[in-house]
């Protein structure tokens, strides 16, 4: 996802380690991808920004290698009937995933929008500095145009005189 920068999207790209793309989007701003290895090796992934370079962008990725190992020890070849506590303590690590999901989503949008928050506060301080200088420009000239109102123009000491 991306948190911050331009038009909040990027281009991405995932290769196994013979080089094969198995995954490729453009200009996406969210998006989540599974995908099963059968290779072993290095995976490479990209984000791309070449299409806004003046624009710095903050991108938020998360991994998950391999199989979550399971709740109960012998849960995979169990013949009989989970019991009513085992059943429970399933139910609720399944609850807790879905809590740790949802707070993962609400700290990348309070991040999205703390960035937007403080990008507009720069905005709108650079506007006031700009506003408060103008105030003094004007105040200023005022000051001089009244005076000159009220100042005696002299005639200049020439030749002639009384």
């Amino acid at each position: 996802q991306v948190i911050s920068g331009g038009h909040y999207d990027v281009d991405c790209y995932v290769e196994d380690p013979n080089g094969k793309t198995i995954y490729q989007e453009t200009k996406k701003q969210y998006d989540s991808f599974s995908h099963h290895t059968d290779l072993k090796g290095v995976y490479t992934f990209c984000f791309s920004n070449e299409f806004s370079t003046f624009s710095h962008k903050i991108v938020y990725f998360d991994f998950q290698v391999g199989d979550e190992p399971p709740i109960l020890p012998d849960m995979n070849n169990r013949v009989t009937a989970l019991t009513q506590l085992e059943s429970a303590c399933v139910t609720i690590h399944e609850m807790l995933n879905a809590v740790i999901d949802s707070q993962t989503h609400y700290r990348l949008r309070e991040a999205q929008d703390r960035s937007r928050a403080e990008e507009l506060n720069g905005r709108v301080s650079y506007w006031s500095v700009g506003e408060t200088l103008i105030l003094f420009v004007v105040s200023i000239g005022q000051v001089v145009l009244l005076k000159s109102f009220f100042t005696e123009k002299r005639p200049s000491s020439g030749g002639a005189g009384t």
